[in-house]
């Protein structure tokens, strides 16, 4: 699993709500583990090449890749570069094209330092942080969404929104898209109710998709607002039921 602009995923535990596969949630450089990775450099196709590194070290062959957010741009390129480790690709509302970037525009528009204020008052407020994404804060929800909100610096977030701003504009983006797609892997689409309208998934990707499932009553932080239903349908899309 490879989370968005902020992560990581693995707050909800969805090694435990998955049964039919193991599961790994990679943190991206400058997130969790590697934090203190200097922002400055950080790209799309550099953080690609990290998550094939660590699939690489599970020895483990093709892997399923599910990419949430910007980790749909990330896993994109992946696939497109390492074509060998993947064996089937979940875009959960992955940014498919620049239009799908409208956080990271918001982000990139202030200056890095007006970015640190907004994101510690995220941190200082999280119950209205949580509403303002349109979800009811309970304290299950309060807890996770701290955990998420310091999982990285505000350093990163302003980085990776650059660089998704950036990458996904390029014509190159698309064609990479359309690259993997023409290989053949299985691909499945997961949207949220609420969110799903302001997806911009191009023709040729919803016409490659063998799925595209939309879990009801939830918005672009589907498994934050309903992991087990979430974790459900990743599990149907895996097992083919």
């Amino acid at each position: 699993m490879v989370h968005g602009l902020i992560g990581s995923l693995d707050y909800f535990a969805p090694q435990r709500l998955i049964g039919s596969a193991q599961v790994f949630c990679c943190d991206l450089l400058g997130y969790g583990e590697y934090r203190k990775t200097p922002a400055d450099g950080l790209t799309l196709a550099g953080q690609a090449a990290h998550v094939a590194a660590f699939i690489e070290r599970l020895e483990c062959g093709a892997v399923w890749l599910l990419g949430h957010s910007m980790g749909g741009a990330i896993m994109m390129l992946l696939a497109e570069r390492r074509p060998e480790l993947v064996g089937g690709i979940i875009d959960v509302e992955g940014n498919l094209t620049v239009k799908d970037a409208f956080w990271s525009s918001r982000i990139i528009a202030k200056n890095p330092a007006e970015w640190a204020i907004e994101y510690h008052a995220m941190l200082a407020d999280v119950a209205s942080t949580v509403r303002k994404w349109g979800v009811e804060p309970t304290p299950q929800r309060l807890a996770w969404m701290e955990q998420i909100l310091r999982n990285q610096p505000p350093e990163t977030l302003y980085a990776m929104s650059r660089a998704l701003v950036a990458e996904t504009r390029a014509p190159s983006y698309l064609q990479a898209v359309r690259r993997v797609l023409d290989r053949g892997h299985p691909l499945h689409l997961i949207a949220g109710e609420r969110s799903a309208k302001d997806w911009d998934v191009p023709s040729f990707v919803r016409a490659a998709a063998a799925s595209y499932v939309v879990q009801p009553g939830t918005g672009h932080l589907m498994m934050f607002e309903d992991p087990a239903r979430f974790c459900g349908i990743v599990e149907s899309v895996l097992t083919g039921t």
